[in-house]
């Protein structure tokens, strides 16, 4: 009896849906994954995919994507025939004859030089400073207060548009922070510009994050997105003329990085950011290595001697 793909791959995403429970960013990855692997393979009867098949595959995959990209298609992959072994549509997991093995290559996060944070703040409070009109004056104060809070508590960009505005407590100093995973960590703001900013910003705003239940929104009372925050980082680039790309993701790895060189203990860092595993924060020592190349070349004072022979 024929076994089809699409069905079962229907089934499986019905499955992480309803039993799984996992988010839709998620879901939309496994889609585009299993529904590329059907297409691409052009078998509809499970029964025919074999350890060669998968192969192929992998290799087709090698070809034409980046090695993180490949890694979770591959993911993708597994986890579906997983399920199928689990739900004993298949008496043998094709994958259990396949030994996958690629190296990743090592990418150091981007980071900005703090010179340049200080220099994007500037232009934000500027335009506060100086707006013309209240809808100018206001739009600013929101944008200073995310990027503030980007910046105070290294958290990801999701992370800082799901905030709710019960998330947020100014008295206590405190952020309420949804991960990955469902985890929830709750991170200390340390600066008194910071929870001003924060402070003015709610109370401008408390109509908009009352009707919409989300601390940071737009002017028209919705929540604010990830697309608007990138957005409105490349118009103060261009305002403070900063070449550098900058992303949302570069503050919460120049947070990181920051309190590496600092000399902060790495699990505080760790704790902070919401990291599950301590291999993934070690990536920033890397940076930090670089760094300390950098002090060892210009301040050491081997630099300054004149040694002559004589």
């Amino acid at each position: 009896m024929k076994k089809d793909l699409h069905k079962y791959i229907k089934n499986y995403l019905d499955y992480c849906r309803y039993q799984k429970r996992l988010d839709e960013k998620t879901l939309k990855a496994y889609r585009i994954d299993l529904g590329q692997f059907a297409a691409q393979i052009a078998l509809t009867d499970i029964a025919d995919i074999t350890p060669i098949v998968l192969e192929n595959y992998i290799a087709y995959l090698h070809g034409n994507y980046k090695p993180k990209t490949v890694k979770r298609k591959i993911a993708s992959l597994k986890a579906l025939f997983h399920y199928l072994e689990y739900k004993e549509v298949i008496e043998r997991n094709p994958f259990s004859k396949l030994q996958i093995k690629f190296r990743e290559p090592s990418i150091l996060p981007k980071t900005i030089p703090l010179h340049t944070v200080e220099q994007f703040l500037s232009a934000i409070y500027s335009q506060y400073r100086n707006a013309k009109t209240d809808y100018q004056k206001k739009t600013a104060l929101r944008d200073a207060a995310v990027i503030e809070l980007l910046f105070s508590t290294g958290m990801r960009i999701s992370e800082l548009c799901s905030l709710a505005g019960s998330d947020v407590n100014l008295y206590d100093r405190t952020i309420l922070i949804y991960g990955k995973g469902a985890k929830e960590r709750r991170i200390q703001i340390g600066n008194d510009d910071v929870i001003s900013i924060l402070e003015t910003y709610r109370e401008q705003f408390r109509a908009e994050i009352q009707d919409c239940g989300y601390f940071f929104t737009n002017l028209s009372g919705r929540p604010l997105s990830d697309q608007s925050v990138r957005r409105m980082i490349q118009k103060y680039c261009a305002l403070a003329s900063i070449e550098l790309h900058i992303t949302p993701h570069m503050f919460r790895h120049t947070f990181a990085t920051s309190l590496l060189e600092a000399d902060v203990d790495i699990r505080y860092i760790q704790e902070m950011l919401g990291h599950s595993s301590i291999n993934i924060t070690e990536i920033y020592t890397h940076v930090a290595t670089a760094k300390q190349r950098d002090i060892l070349t210009t301040k050491h004072p081997r630099k300054d001697f004149k040694i002559f022979d004589s």
